[in-house]
C-alpha cells in the first residue's frame, strides 16, 4: 500500500471516529461530563504510557524537562483540550450535538483568524470574504438561539488555540497527547476521589459495561488522534483540510437524525452561511496551494540535439 493511500485511510478512520464519537458519549450516561471527563484523562494517560512502553519511547521526558518553556506550552495545551473535551461532553449530554457540530464547522475559521490576531498573518481577499460570511452566520444562529452560540465558539476557540499552541511545541503526537494528559491526571484523579467520597462515583457501581466504557475512553480519545498524525504525515495540507468536515457532517447527522435535535429554518440558514464560508476558505485554500506547487516545479530545459 502506497503511503498516500495509508494517509487516506488514517483520516477517513480518525474523522469517522470522531464523527460518530456522540454515540459514545451517550452510552456513558448516567456519569456526568465531569466525571466522563476525568475518566478520558486518567485512562488516556495509561493507554499511551503502555504505548510508549512497548515503544520503548520514554526517553523524551528527559529531553522535555530540560525545555522549560516546553512545559510551559504543554500545560496551556492541557489547559485548552480539557476545556475542549469538558465542553464538548457537556454539549452531547445535555442534547445539544448539532451545536457541537456548529463548533466544528467554524473551526478552520477561528483558525485564520487566529493567524491575523495573534501570528500578524495577512490574509488574501477571499479568506476576509469567508470570514464576513461567517461572522455573519454567528449572528444569525444569535437570533435564532436567543444567545451566543456560546458552547459552539468555545469549542472552535479552545481547539483553534490548542493546535497553535501544538504546532508551536511540535511534539509527536502519543508523546503529546501523554504528556497533556499527565499534567491533567492529578487533578482529575482528586475530582474522582471527590465523587467516591460523597458516594456519587458512576464507575463500579452502575453495571459492568459501563464501567468497561468508561475504561475505554482512553482508547478512544488516543486512537484517533494518533491516525489523525499518520495522516498527517502523509497528505497534503490540502486533502487533510477536506476531510476534516467530515467529522462535523456526521455530528450533525448524529444530532439530526439519530438525537432528533431541532433544526428550525433561521438556524438551518444559519448553518447554510457557515458552509458557503467553508467553501469560499477550501477553495480559496486548493487554488493557492496548486499554485505554489506549480511555482516550485523546476522548468523544463530542452535536450539538446545531437551534433552531426
Amino acid at each position: 500500500m502506497t503511503p498516500l493511500r495509508l494517509g487516506y485511510l488514517y483520516g477517513l478512520g480518525a474523522y469517522l471516529l470522531w464523527g460518530f464519537f456522540p454515540l459514545y458519549l451517550k452510552l456513558l450516561r448516567p456519569a456526568g461530563p465531569l466525571e466522563i471527563l476525568a475518566h478520558r484523562i486518567v485512562w488516556s494517560v495509561v493507554f499511551v504510557a503502555l504505548l510508549l512502553a512497548a515503544l520503548r519511547n520514554v526517553g523524551f521526558l528527559r529531553a522535555l524537562l530540560r525545555r522549560p518553556w516546553a512545559v510551559a506550552g504543554i500545560v496551556a495545551a492541557a489547559a485548552l483540550i480539557a476545556v475542549n473535551w469538558g465542553t464538548y461532553i457537556y454539549g452531547v449530554n445535555s442534547d445539544r450535538v448539532v451545536e457541537t457540530a456548529l463548533g466544528y464547522f467554524i473551526n478552520p475559521l477561528v483558525v485564520v483568524l487566529l493567524g491575523v490576531t495573534v501570528l500578524r498573518e495577512r490574509l488574501r481577499p477571499a479568506q476576509w470574504v469567508a470570514l464576513g460570511i461567517g461572522a455573519s452566520a454567528v449572528a444569525v444562529l444569535t437570533v435564532d438561539y436567543g444567545r451566543l452560540p456560546w458552547l459552539a465558539l468555545t469549542l472552535a476557540f479552545s481547539f483553534a488555540g490548542y493546535g497553535l499552541v501544538k504546532k508551536r511545541l511540535g511534539l509527536p503526537a502519543a508523546e503529546g497527547l501523554f504528556v497533556e494528559s499527565a499534567v491533567l491526571a492529578l487533578p482529575a484523579l482528586g475530582y474522582l476521589a471527590w465523587l467516591m467520597a460523597k458516594a456519587d462515583l458512576t464507575f463500579g457501581h452502575v453495571s459492568a459495561g459501563h464501567t468497561a466504557l468508561l475504561v475505554l475512553a482512553g482508547a478512544a480519545t488516543a486512537i484517533p488522534l494518533l491516525m489523525f498524525a499518520g495522516a498527517a504525515n502523509r497528505l497534503p495540507l490540502s486533502s487533510l483540510g477536506m476531510i476534516q468536515y467530515l467529522a462535523p457532517i456526521l455530528q450533525l447527522g448524529c444530532g439530526v437524525l439519530i438525537f432528533h435535535e431541532p433544526m428550525p429554518p433561521a438556524r438551518l440558514a444559519g448553518f447554510a452561511l457557515v458552509w458557503l464560508a467553508l467553501i469560499v476558505f477550501t477553495a480559496d485554500a486548493v487554488r493557492t496551494s496548486r499554485r505554489t506547487r506549480q511555482s516550485r516545479q523546476p522548468t523544463a530545459v530542452p535536450t539538446p540535439l545531437p551534433t552531426p
